[in-house]
């Protein structure tokens, strides 16, 4: 099955990125600003987007290693059994996330967008991290994914 995979170093602790991949203020300083019910495993973090969004379950937690998620929402309808993870790494004086958003049914142009952006959302993570000022929605980079 086809999945997105990215890498990206973050210079920063482990600690702080998996606090940032963990709890409500975290994630709303790199992907939303309206995040809400992060916590344990779980817990059903929800993700709003003026409004509408993806709702994901937490399903494996390893401090300072490794955050799960699987997508229970019905938006958008192309995540419908995918998964989320973060696998965190130090090396060099980086922390090193592997993002796999993946089990999508087909390579899609959607999937190619959706690439697009949590590129771009990692960028935000990074920049959160670094120097304490993400670029979650509404402030996020514009990609139209229309034809």
């Amino acid at each position: 099955m086809p999945e997105i995979n990215h890498r990206v170093g973050i210079r920063g602790s482990l600690h702080d990125v998996y606090t940032a991949l963990t709890t409500d203020a975290g994630l709303s300083t790199w992907w939303t600003t309206d995040t809400k019910g992060a916590g344990p495993v779980g817990s059903i973090i929800e993700f709003r987007f003026n409004g509408g969004g993806p709702d994901f379950e937490v399903v494996e937690l390893q401090p300072d290693r490794l955050v799960r998620w699987r997508h229970t929402g019905s938006m958008p309808e192309e995540w419908a059994g995918t998964g989320i993870s973060f696998e965190l790494t130090e090396s060099n004086g980086q922390v090193f996330v592997r993002f796999r958003h993946s089990s999508w049914q087909e390579a899609s142009d959607f999937l190619a967008h959706c690439s697009s952006k949590w590129g771009a959302f990692l960028l935000s993570l990074k920049d959160a991290i670094e120097t304490g000022t993400g670029r979650p929605f509404p402030h996020d980079i514009h990609i139209d994914h229309s034809e």
